[in-house]
């Protein structure tokens, strides 16, 4: 296996983790045509820039969470996506999507507000299943 990390610095497309595609499938019905998580540059900023702190702080868990997260759901405004969420005391989400060019990439990292009741509001829902 691999070990997948996530370079702040970099300015290159990094491969950041590797999903479960066919348990992701099973549980969301999203079928991403590979395993392999890009992260661009462009999305770092991003997250510094609107979610300041959460990469730097938990940016190193993002391979791991990637391969074993608490929930998995769908955002209904975005049919080719999944969002993960993992639960660290704060309640993280990251929002993975395909492209239609066929790779999939990591396109934001936050910590959801009111995270207990989002969660609970979204399983019961169905939008977010225990992943386990």
């Amino acid at each position: 296996m691999q070990p997948y990390s996530l370079n702040l610095n970099s300015q290159d497309i990094q491969v950041v983790g590797k999903l479960d595609v066919v348990k992701i499938k099973s549980l969301t019905g999203v079928d991403f045509p590979t395993d392999l998580v890009q992260m661009y540059p462009g999305a770092i900023r991003h997250v510094q820039r609107n979610h300041p702190g959460i990469i730097e702080q938990y940016g190193h868990l993002i391979p791991s969470m990637i391969a074993n997260p608490d929930y998995v759901g769908q955002n209904p405004k975005e049919g080719n996506s999944v969002e993960l969420v993992k639960v660290i005391g704060p309640h993280l989400l990251l929002a993975i999507k395909l492209d239609p060019s066929g790779y999939i990439f990591l396109s934001t990292f936050f910590e959801l507000d009111n995270g207990v009741h989002k969660v609970q509001k979204r399983l019961k829902s169905g939008r977010l299943a225990p992943f386990n």
